[in-house]
């Protein structure tokens, strides 16, 4: 019951713990998110640094504006030799001159919350200057030109307007502030003048405005989702680092404290044997009466019932210290050649007594010549007779139990062995092969065990650098298999295809 119990709190301290760590997380997650979204906590924030972007991307496409305008003005001077040509391209590159200034001025200044306002407005009175040198170069005139002179400025405002617009993405309301001016320019000969090629100009370009004002607008605010969603992923990066590295110290302090658990265990073997030998030695003296009989019988019953006690108790410590020692790094491998098969025999002969009171029928089909492993012999054993004895303990009254030794398909050795007992479900498997772990089939068994055996096989056979399987199936039996590899095989056989078919040999036992 206290076992019971014991694992009971056991999980149930791993379960708070895991929620309160995924609580812990979870807020931290959500709080960012919350921090994150598109609002207006976090809107200041993503526009001061596209408001950054802007005017790293002005300084470095300085020189754009000015090659624009000299050929703006070389081309006009073609069609229309006017010294007000000369007048706006010198206006103009003065203008830009100065939003170049005032973009090295915001460069090298650190925009803040408080002055982001104040540098946009900045900036885009800049543009709105740039807007007035469009609307003159607009009011400039050619009678003499005719209708090619209207087919020039109209070309030479698209070019700007999408130059523009794509260059001031990442600066709200350029294009709308940059370009009113222009529209203003325009309207104002289309209605005084009522000609049909500068109203034609004057809808086609305020279209063309209103769209690049639509579009910049769609543009920006993808840019600042993406922002968001940039600066979003960062910060949950960097949330999950830091779960992660408190998850690898909780980690890292609950191996450290299975080691010291492990290696505590292991050094207490003397002192947890020796009391209990010398229990198991005077109960068996007392139970046998080797030094007289005992005035009450009910004493020899007693002496017995301390004497298999004791003896149940020796069996689960040695197999709790074998598995710390084995977790602690201290189980040391006696290797040497020996007999696969011969130790299969002789572990069969061992629970043979055990069986026939089950009356249980035990074959053989080993086979023959196998040549030695290298490998513990006293681990084997362990691990062989844990199998048979599962076998034998879970097996009904006159089942049957095969057993096998033989080569595996890449040239190592196997023991086998299969029973008809009532198997194991599936979804119990892992439990069975866990530590402590028992099925829905032992914990109903009147011969209930420690749920060490099968783990205590598993790490004797990783030490060996084999392999253990299970195969069971409800009501139909189980099969647990013990592979070596073929590094352990001492003599190295000739393929399959071309070694001669033997005959595996036999034995039963009835």
């Amino acid at each position: 019951m206290s076992k019971a119990v014991s694992t009971s709190t056991d999980k149930n301290i791993v379960d708070l713990s895991r929620n309160h760590r995924n609580k812990a997380v979870s807020k931290a997650v959500r709080t960012t998110r919350d921090r994150l979204q598109f609002n207006q906590a976090g809107r200041p924030a993503f526009e001061r640094e596209m408001l950054g972007m802007h005017v790293k991307g002005a300084l470095q496409g300085a020189i754009v504006m000015p090659v624009l305008v000299f050929a703006i003005t070389a081309i006009g001077i073609y069609i229309n030799p006017d010294p007000q040509l000369y007048v706006w391209a010198l206006f103009t590159l003065c203008v830009h001159a100065l939003n170049i200034l005032l973009a090295r001025r915001a460069a090298s200044i650190e925009l803040s919350s408080a002055n982001t306002t104040k540098w946009h407005r900045l900036l885009l009175s800049g543009q709105a200057a740039m807007g007035f040198c469009w609307a003159l170069f607009t009011l400039i005139s050619c009678t003499a030109c005719g209708d090619l002179y209207i087919f020039y400025k109209g070309a030479v405002l698209m070019v700007l307007l999408s130059v523009t617009a794509m260059s001031n993405l990442m600066l709200r309301q350029t294009v709308l502030f940059g370009f009113l001016p222009t529209v203003a320019a325009l309207i104002y000969p289309a209605v005084m003048d009522r000609h049909l090629l500068d109203i034609g100009l004057t809808a086609m370009f305020t279209t063309a405005m209103i769209f690049f004002v639509y579009i910049t607008g769609r543009l920006y605010q993808t840019n600042l989702k993406l922002l968001s969603f940039q600066t979003e992923k960062d910060d949950l990066i960097a949330e999950l680092e830091v779960a992660k590295s408190m998850s690898d110290e909780a980690r890292r302090r609950a191996e450290e404290a299975n080691l010291a658990k492990s290696r505590f265990l292991a050094s207490m073997s003397h002192e947890l044997r020796t009391p209990l030998n010398a229990i198991l030695g005077f109960s068996e003296v007392m139970a046998t009466e080797v030094l007289g009989p005992l005035n009450n019988p009910l004493y020899k019953e007693y002496s017995g019932d301390i004497n298999r006690s004791g003896q149940h108790l020796l069996d689960l410590i040695n197999e709790i210290l074998d598995l710390s020692r084995i977790e602690a790094g201290k189980y040391d491998l006696n290797e040497e050649g020996l007999s696969l098969l011969d130790l299969a025999e002789d572990c069969v002969g061992m629970v043979q007594l055990r069986a026939q009171a089950k009356s249980i029928t035990i074959d053989q089909q080993f086979e023959p010549e196998l040549p030695d492993v290298w490998a513990d012999e006293k681990s084997l054993r362990q691990v062989v007779l844990n199998l048979l004895s599962n076998a034998v303990k879970f097996t009904p009254q006159g089942g049957e139990i095969l057993v096998k030794c033989g080569w595996t398909a890449g040239g190592g050795q196997y023991v086998s062995i299969k029973d008809n007992g009532p198997g194991i479900p599936e979804n119990e498997i892992p439990i069975v092969l866990s530590a402590f772990g028992q099925g829905s089939i032992a914990i109903k068994s009147a011969e209930q065990g420690t749920g060490l055996g099968l783990p205590i096989v598993q790490a004797i056979l990783a030490k060996h650098g084999g392999e253990f399987k299970l195969k069971s199936k409800l009501r139909e039996g189980t099969e647990v298999i013990a592979i070596l590899p073929a590094r352990r095989v001492l003599q190295s056989l000739p393929a399959f295809e071309d070694a001669p078919a033997v005959q595996p040999r036999k034995k039963h036992f009835a």
